[in-house]
């Protein structure tokens, strides 16, 4: 089918706007992400309801600290956690970028959310994200009465990098005999760094992510190319995908990643792990963002918070 109507306005206006100079480095772009984020964006999330607290905390890695940021529902005594990777090419991003997202899924799925800012690339190359976000959950198991939360009940969750992010946290729990992880919801994942699946070149450029711009995240983000088949970098590509917590998986139609997302569910499920998957017809990569302004991408949202708040709560 062809891009939704309100989806296919938002892209012709988004590429109308892309000024950025060919030449931009990450940290300008980041800087103008972070500014963006500030300004409110492109206003297309609602702003969420007010959590019970936010608080950020200073948590300590390999080699430096990062923020984690800690949402806690109304009317909850000791909330299930849900561990939030925000998006952006393993390069940029900010958690004021996702606040809005984070405090709706708090809300709705009545859970503390702890919103990760791990630390980005170029500067810190792969596997600085995925280990520091492994550092960060079990920081947050081991302060969970100080904090708030149940450790016993835990979920994750990302989008793109971010759920690339979470799929790799949940790989490394199992092969650490980390914290259990009851459930992982994956937004147009990106579990395959060797661009081999289809999609990465049938879908046409223009749908809010191309080519390049997946050759250079990935290129920054690996440093090391020869490291893309690396379990914790490509999730898809892992020997043994079994003892993996249920997944919830979301690709879209017109997004040069859709076929990591299919392709990760068939894998999860051959490996007999439970899967829920879908294909959102008529979207592209972004679309998970775009929840005031598209019904079907608010639709699509609540099913999602409501099965997160089916795995937690069960």
């Amino acid at each position: 089918m062809p891009l939704e109507p309100r989806v296919a306005k938002i892209v012709k206006l988004m590429n109308a706007l892309d000024r950025r100079p060919p030449a931009a480095s990450m940290a300008e772009r980041r800087a103008a992400s972070a500014a963006l984020a500030r300004r409110g964006g492109f206003l297309v999330m609602p702003k969420g309801p007010a959590p019970a607290s936010q608080e950020d905390h200073s948590v300590p890695v390999e080699g430096g600290q990062i923020t984690v940021r800690l949402y806690l529902p109304h009317r909850s005594r000791r909330p299930p956690l849900h561990v939030f990777l925000h998006g952006g090419g393993w390069c940029v991003g900010t958690l004021d970028e996702r606040d809005p997202r984070c405090r709706t899924i708090a809300s709705g799925a009545a859970c503390a959310v702890a919103s990760v800012d791990y630390r980005l690339a170029p500067e810190h190359t792969y596997p600085t994200a995925p280990e520091d976000c492994y550092a960060a959950l079990l920081w947050l198991v081991e302060h969970a009465d100080d904090l708030g939360f149940d450790a016993g009940r835990i979920s994750v969750s990302g989008e793109s990098a971010g759920a690339n992010l979470a799929a790799a946290l949940c790989l490394m729990a199992r092969d650490r005999s980390g914290p259990a992880i009851r459930h992982q919801w994956l937004d147009v994942p990106a579990v395959d760094l060797t661009m081999s699946q289809p999609s990465v070149r049938s879908v046409p450029d223009g749908h809010l992510l191309d080519l390049d711009a997946i050759v250079e995240f990935r290129e920054c983000y690996l440093g090391d190319l020869d490291r893309m088949t690396e379990p914790y970098a490509s999730p898809l590509l892992a020997g043994d995908l079994s003892g993996l917590p249920p997944a919830w998986i979301m690709s879209c139609e017109f997004d040069k990643l859709r076929d990591d997302g299919i392709a990760y569910a068939r894998a999860l499920e051959e490996a007999g792990v439970p899967v829920q998957s879908q294909v959102l017809a008529g979207h592209v990569h972004p679309s998970f963002a775009f929840t005031r302004l598209v019904p079907s991408a608010r639709a699509y949202e609540r099913q999602a918070i409501a099965a997160l708040a089916r795995a937690l709560h069960a």
